[in-house]
C-alpha cells in the first residue's frame, strides 16, 4: 500500500497528509473548496494532541498564533455585567493547552504539508471502485490503493462506501451558528456572554483579530434545511435568536452580511467500523464527538498520526481502530455534560450558574470547582498511550 487518496484539507486531512508523507506513502489531497478553507472558530489542542504537534515541529508557532484570551464576561439582557471569569477556566484548559482559530492551525499543517504532497482543490470524489479506482468531479479517474474520507461531519466518502448518513448521526438536541462580525463591543481579547434558558449568544476576539466571532447555542429538535442554503439557515437562526436581549439584534444584523456563515447541528457521529474495503474514514467523518465536546480538533490530530502509524506498521485500518476506540469513546462522553452548562434549560439553572461563577473566586472548595470544570476534558484528552512509530 504505498498511494493513498485523501478527501478533505482540513485538520485531519493535512494532519494525515504531513504523517503518512512521513511514513514514506504517495499522498493526494483532494479538497471540494477551491483553497484551504480560513476562518472558523478558536479550537483547543490538549493531552495527546499537544505531544503530535511537538512531533510535527508545530508547537512554536501554535503559541505564537495563540489566541490570547484573557477573560469572558457574561452580561444580563439589559447589558450589565453579572459575572466574569478566566477564559482558560471558561473553556476548560489546563497546563499546557494551546487555544488556536482552526483557520490559522489549518494554514500552519498546509504550509508543513503542501510541498512535499499532491493537493488538487475545486474537485472532489464522486465513486471509489473496488479495485480502488477513483472517480472526481473535474478530474480523469484515477487508481489508489487507498481512500481516506477526512471530510468532515457530512463525509462524502463515508456515503459513497458507507451509505446514508442518516444512520450514523446523533443528534444532541442543540444546533451551533458561528462567523466573523465587526468588533462591536471594542472587545480585547474577551468572550462576552449573554444566555437565556435554552439560548446562549457568545462574541470574542482574539489576539491576531481586527474584528471578532459570533457563536449561538441553542437547544431544537432537528430541523429541515438544505445545507448549502445559507439564506434560510440565517432565518432558522434569526428565529431561534428572536426577542433576546443584549448584543444580539445588533449581532444578527451583522450576520446578515456574514461570508462566512457555519450552521450546523449539535451531533455526534457513531459507527462500529471506520474502514470498509479500499476507505477507511478519519475525523469528524468517523467520530465527530460534536463542539460540545471541545475535542474535535484534538480527536483528528490524534486520530491522524495513530492512522498513518498503524498503516506504516502493517497492522491497516484495523490497527487504527484498535487503538483509537476507547479514546474516541472518553472524548466523545464530555458532550452531553458540556451542553448543559453552554445552554442552560432554565431560569433557575441560569441563575444558579451565574452565582457559582460569581461566587468562585471566594470559595475555599475552588480547586475542586475547578476539577470537576476541567478535569473530565483532561483525563479525555490523555486517554490514550501514543505509540513511537517512527525508527
Amino acid at each position: 500500500m504505498t498511494n493513498i487518496l485523501i478527501s478533505g484539507a482540513s485538520i485531519a486531512g493535512t494532519s494525515a497528509a504531513y504523517w503518512l508523507h512521513r511514513h514514506g506513502f504517495a499522498v493526494t489531497v483532494v479538497e471540494r473548496a477551491p483553497a484551504v478553507r480560513e476562518g472558523g472558530y478558536k479550537v483547543d489542542i490538549r493531552g495527546a494532541a499537544l505531544r503530535v504537534v511537538e512531533r510535527m515541529g508545530l508547537m512554536d508557532a501554535i503559541r505564537a498564533r495563540g489566541t490570547g484570551m484573557r477573560v469572558a464576561t457574561h452580561y444580563d439582557a439589559a447589558g450589565r455585567p453579572v459575572a466574569t471569569m478566566d477564559a482558560d477556566l471558561f473553556g476548560g484548559r489546563t497546563g499546557d493547552d494551546a487555544e488556536i482559530m482552526r483557520g490559522d492551525l489549518n494554514a500552519l499543517l498546509y504550509e508543513l504539508t503542501r510541498d512535499e504532497v499532491e493537493y488538487v482543490f475545486d474537485d472532489s470524489i464522486t465513486a471509489i471502485a473496488d479495485d480502488g479506482t477513483v472517480t472526481f468531479e473535474r478530474s480523469g479517474p484515477r487508481r489508489f490503493d487507498l481512500v481516506v474520507g477526512a471530510d468532515g461531519v457530512h463525509s462524502n466518502v463515508r456515503g459513497l462506501v458507507f451509505g446514508p448518513e442518516e444512520r450514523f448521526v446523533r443528534h444532541l438536541g442543540h444546533y451551533l451558528s458561528i462567523c466573523s462580525v465587526p468588533d462591536l463591543l471594542g472587545l480585547d481579547r474577551e468572550e462576552a456572554v449573554h444566555a437565556a434558558p435554552g439560548r446562549t449568544a457568545n462574541v470574542y476576539s482574539t489576539r491576531h483579530d481586527p474584528g471578532a466571532k459570533a457563536a449561538f447555542f441553542w437547544s431544537s429538535p432537528p430541523l429541515a434545511y438544505d445545507h448549502r442554503d445559507v439564506g434560510r439557515q440565517k432565518e432558522l437562526l434569526a428565529r431561534a435568536m428572536s426577542g433576546m436581549g443584549w448584543q444580539v439584534p445588533r449581532l444578527l444584523d451583522a450576520v446578515r452580511e456574514a461570508g462566512d456563515f457555519y450552521f450546523d447541528a449539535v451531533c455526534q457521529i457513531r459507527m462500529e467500523r471506520w474502514s470498509k474495503g479500499r476507505a477507511v474514514l478519519l475525523g469528524d467523518a468517523a467520530y465527530c464527538a460534536s463542539p460540545a465536546s471541545g475535542q474535535g480538533t484534538s480527536l483528528a490530530i490524534v486520530g491522524a498520526y495513530v492512522l498513518a502509524g498503524e498503516l506504516a506498521a502493517g497492522r491497516g485500518p484495523e490497527g487504527y481502530e484498535r487503538e483509537l476506540r476507547d479514546f474516541v469513546a472518553a472524548n466523545q462522553a464530555l458532550a452531553d455534560a458540556n451542553l448543559k452548562g453552554m445552554v442552560v434549560p432554565s431560569r433557575l439553572a441560569l441563575w444558579f450558574q451565574l452565582r457559582m461563577i460569581r461566587l468562585l473566586p471566594h470559595l475555599p472548595g475552588r480547586d475542586r470547582m475547578v476539577e470537576r470544570v476541567a478535569g473530565p476534558i483532561h483525563r479525555a484528552a490523555n486517554a490514550i498511550t501514543l505509540k513511537d512509530y517512527l525508527p
